[in-house]
C-alpha cells in the first residue's frame, strides 16, 4: 500500500507542478499596459549627437534632472542591478532625460558607469523644461517630477511606446531606483517578462515564415 502511494505521488506530483507553472506562464506572460502612446524623444538632443527614438526599442526611461550628482547613487543601482544583466539584448536601451547644459556632468557620470559595464546602451538626452514636462506628462502616471525635473523612479516602455507596469492590488507605474530591493524583486522580474514576451513573438513570427 505504501509503495503504491509513493509511486502515485511520484507520478502525480510532476503533473501537478507542470500544470501550476504552465498556468503561471499564461497568467504572467505579458506585462500589463498602463499607458498607450508615450511621446517619442526624437526631438531631444543626445550626448553623442545621434537621433534617439523609443519606437521599436524596449526602453528604461528615467529623468535625472539638473542634480546629476545627487542621482549618481540611483544610476549606479540601476546600472548594477538591471543594466548589467540585460544590456546585451537586442533593441534594449536606457534613456535618461535631462535639462540642457548638463552635458559635462553626464560625461563624468558616464565615465564612472563605464568602469562597471559597457555603457553603449545608456542614452542621455537633453531638452528644454517644456519638452521634459510634456514627455513626462505623456506617461500619465501617478508620480510627479520634482523642482529639478527629476524623480527616483524609472519606467519600462515597450516597442510600441506603451508604458508597462503592474496593475491590480499593486499599481506600479515606475520602479524606485533608490530601493535596491525593488530593483531586485520587482523590476528585474518585469524586465525579464517583457524581454521574454518579445522573444516569444519573434520565435512565432520566424516559425510562421518558415511554413
Amino acid at each position: 500500500m505504501k509503495k503504491a502511494l509513493v509511486l502515485g505521488v511520484l507520478f502525480i506530483l510532476p503533473i501537478v507542478a507542470y500544470l501550476f507553472f504552465a498556468s503561471g506562464v499564461n497568467n504572467f506572460a505579458k506585462l500589463p499596459t498602463l499607458t498607450v502612446g508615450v511621446d517619442d524623444v526624437n526631438e531631444f538632443k543626445s550626448l553623442s549627437g545621434e537621433k534617439i527614438t523609443l519606437q521599436n526599442k524596449i526602453t528604461i526611461l528615467g529623468f535625472l534632472g539638473d542634480n546629476v550628482e545627487v542621482k549618481k547613487g540611483s544610476a549606479f543601482n540601476l546600472n548594477q542591478k538591471i543594466y548589467k544583466r540585460f544590456y546585451e539584448f537586442n533593441d534594449f536601451q536606457f534613456v535618461m532625460i535631462l535639462p540642457e547644459h548638463q552635458e559635462d556632468k553626464v560625461h563624468e557620470l558616464k565615465r564612472e558607469l563605464n568602469t562597471l559595464a559597457d555603457t553603449k546602451n545608456w542614452k542621455f538626452l537633453f531638452g528644454k523644461e517644456e519638452q521634459i514636462t510634456t514627455l513626462f506628462n505623456s506617461l500619465k502616471s501617478n508620480l510627479a517630477l520634482d523642482d529639478h525635473l527629476s524623480l527616483p523612479e524609472v519606467f519600462i516602455i515597450d516597442k510600441e511606446r506603451n508604458l508597462r507596469g503592474r496593475k491590480g492590488d499593486e499599481l506600479l507605474y515606475g520602479f524606485d531606483t533608490t530601493r535596491v530591493s525593488e530593483l531586485n524583486n520587482k523590476m528585474e522580474d518585469d524586465v525579464k517578462i517583457i524581454l521574454a514576451e518579445y522573444r516569444l513573438a519573434l520565435k512565432k513570427n520566424n516559425a510562421y515564415r518558415e511554413k
